[in-house]
């Protein structure tokens, strides 16, 4: 998969390692986290964030609410991860409620403070209102976003992907258009909504090949903390939540003994289907909690460690050195 290791400047030095020889072998991740609301929130968050450092993310994302609610919050957080960590951050930027030349100037403050990674977004509309409705002066769709950014500087660009097809797109084949249009507007890569069956992944990327899209196509993982809640945010973005899924989690609210080894299981069993189809790199929605996360990545790791273990002996089984 691809990365930015060719970025120079304050955050050259923590990109080098991404991908690089002295990396481990086995799956690579990213993860995102949404900016803390209160002072025991933020303790939280960078607490999370710390732990889940050690598992050498390509980047850390950080969201930015609906309608740019969250924009303050954002960039401290953004700026944080940046000065105390070394963590590379990924920062959040959507189409709502700001102008072109605002977005450009927060665009310019990032690359200013060493910032090399943003996620470009159209974004969700503001919770009052019901419809996207684009700023009078200010991008239209996150291909212009992608556009007007890459005219600000070289930022290394993700954006949306959809495999259960975006909730307004007017077909499954004008998503993928509109997918390829931000890819050829200069992203680098897609980051997919969250989606509970692997097939429904593999088969979209079988189809963004098939339309000519060549860029990496990252896997989102959700693993399930609150099922209820969860419910509602598949149902407004359209993800199908299987009713194996459904019935798995009965019950299980006020139990988290076993509701959490549950949620570890299924994201982790996702993944593993995925590793065996090729997928080699995963951004996972941590909702600034590390237990659930670090659980899934030790047990990848710990398949690949396994896997090239058997793979150092398989010479011995089959008759020895040569």
């Amino acid at each position: 998969m691809a990365d930015a290791r060719h970025i120079l400047g304050p955050t050259a030095g923590r990109e080098a390692r991404v991908g690089g020889a002295g990396q481990a072998p086995g799956p690579r991740f990213s993860f995102e986290f949404f900016p803390a609301a209160s002072p025991l929130a933020e303790e939280r968050f960078w607490r999370a964030l710390k732990d889940l450092e050690a598992f050498d993310p390509a980047y850390v994302s950080i969201t930015y609410g609906a309608g740019g609610t969250t924009q303050e919050r954002t960039i401290r957080a953004v700026e944080r991860v940046l000065n105390e960590s070394d963590l590379v951050p990924a920062a959040h930027l959507t189409c709502v409620g700001a102008s072109r030349a605002e977005i450009d100037a927060l665009a310019e403050r990032y690359w200013a403070a060493g910032v090399r990674r943003i996620v470009a977004l159209r974004g969700d509309p503001p919770k009052d209102s019901k419809d996207f409705r684009p700023h009078p002066q200010g991008y239209a769709f996150a291909a212009d976003l992608v556009a007007g950014l890459r005219r600000v500087a070289d930022f290394d660009i993700s954006v949306a992907a959809y495999p259960e097809v975006h909730p307004e797109a007017l077909s499954a084949q004008a998503d993928l258009d509109n997918l390829k249009r931000k890819l050829d507007a200069g992203a680098q890569r897609a980051i997919t909504q969250f989606f509970f069956d692997p097939d429904d992944y593999l088969r979209f990327l079988d189809r963004a090949r098939a339309a000519g899209i060549t860029a990496p196509i990252i896997p989102g993982i959700l693993p399930i903390v609150n099922f209820q809640r969860t419910l509602q945010i598949a149902k407004d973005c359209k993800a199908a939540v299987p009713a194996w899924l459904v019935r798995l989690f009965e019950g299980l609210e006020e139990n988290a003994e076993v509701r959490n080894p549950v949620a570890v299981s299924v994201a982790a069993e996702l993944c593993r289907y995925l590793v065996l189809h090729g997928v080699e790199e995963f951004h996972i929605y941590t909702l600034n909690r590390a237990d659930l996360t670090a659980a899934v990545c030790r047990l990848l790791l710990s398949d690949a460690a396994g896997r090239d273990q058997v793979d150092a002996a398989r010479p011995l089984a089959v008759g020895g050195l040569r």
